[in-house]
């Protein structure tokens, strides 16, 4: 049995469990309508704050494990790495796909699960602009790196 590049020495079910993970954040976001773009333009809108129940429920949940979990255990349960804080840089520009389209990915995913199909154009729509962005990113890249002729 081969493994997947980067998942050496992690648990057999550590893969399974991201799948069931998806499973139950696809089904909380079908279940609160959240996997509705118009619901989510309502929010942006300010004619909506379901939404922001929902946030406050995932937010709370999470900031009760992040205070919790390292308590009960020394090492991540399944990858056996350690606990720390992790900071990353937020990209500003899946912010601005969210605005102008009201489709979060994951909602955008969980919104095919409620047969909602022309949503198949928005998550089209994803593919293309990521692969753009990358391009775009690794042409800047490139020139960044490539070096300056002498004159």
């Amino acid at each position: 049995m081969s493994t997947a590049a980067g998942n050496e020495g992690r648990h057999p079910l550590f893969m399974p469990l991201i799948l069931v993970g998806g499973l139950i954040f696809g089904f909380g976001l079908g279940y609160s309508h959240m996997a509705r773009p118009e619901v989510v333009l309502d929010f942006l809108q300010f004619e909506d704050f379901g939404l922001l129940f929902v946030m406050f429920g995932g937010a709370a949940v999470t900031g009760l494990a992040y205070v919790v979990v390292p308590r009960l255990f020394d090492r991540a349960p399944l990858t056996g790495d350690s606990f720390g804080r992790r900071l990353k840089h937020f990209d500003r520009n899946v912010f601005v796909g969210w605005g102008l389209s009201g489709i979060c990915p994951g909602a955008g995913y969980a919104s095919l699960g409620v047969g909602n199909f022309p949503i198949l154009w928005a998550i089209g729509g994803m593919f293309i602009g990521a692969y753009a962005q990358g391009v775009w990113r690794s042409r800047s890249a490139q020139s960044d790196a490539a070096p300056a002729s002498a004159d």
